[in-house]
């Protein structure tokens, strides 16, 4: 399996994984292709990977920044993360998590959330933090992992992009 940056003839493969993914995701609006689409138009999707086997896109995940209490401060929002129904549980989605904090680390981010299952993100070192909240959201299932020793604190917010309803 080969993990690369996004190209721009990968943008429609992107699209219908992300909607053929959460289709039937219980905990979904169903928009994750859209939020993408939306954070490559503003400028917004700061990295952009995606999981490739025998030349086809089997997995794809997304970085954004996030504002703590309104102010820019190196830290990134994880999600979408997808992988093809037919190939879950076979630890691409572990890769594409994997490699996308690596790469956060190399760009000197200071830490990243993520709005998931605390069992599952918390393999990768995701826990909640006391002082960062998402509005509206149990504090088991935001969570955070810092990149550097200073941990803000407040409230996050993500793009925008985050809150397009699905007939937009």
């Amino acid at each position: 399996m080969l993990i690369r940056e996004e190209t721009e003839k990968d943008i429609a493969a992107i699209h219908a994984l992300l909607d053929g993914a959460f289709a039937t995701a219980p905990h979904s609006q169903q928009t994750e292709h859209l939020i993408v689409d939306a954070l490559r138009k503003s400028g917004q999707l700061t990295l952009s990977l995606i999981a490739e086997q025998d030349d086809e896109i089997v997995g794809c995940i997304a970085f954004s920044p996030v504002k703590i209490d309104g102010k820019a401060c190196g830290w990134f929002g994880l999600g979408p993360v997808a992988v093809t129904p037919d190939r879950q549980g076979l630890g691409i989605g572990s890769e594409l998590i994997q490699s996308g904090i690596r790469h956060l680390r190399a760009d000197d981010a200071h830490g990243c959330v993520v709005l998931g299952e605390p069992d599952y993100y918390g393999r990768f070192g995701f826990a909640p933090l006391p002082d960062l909240k998402l509005e509206g959201v149990p504090d088991e299932y935001f969570m955070a992992r810092p990149l550097v020793d200073e941990i803000p604190a407040g409230l996050v917010e993500y793009d925008p992009a985050f809150y397009i309803k699905a007939d937009s």
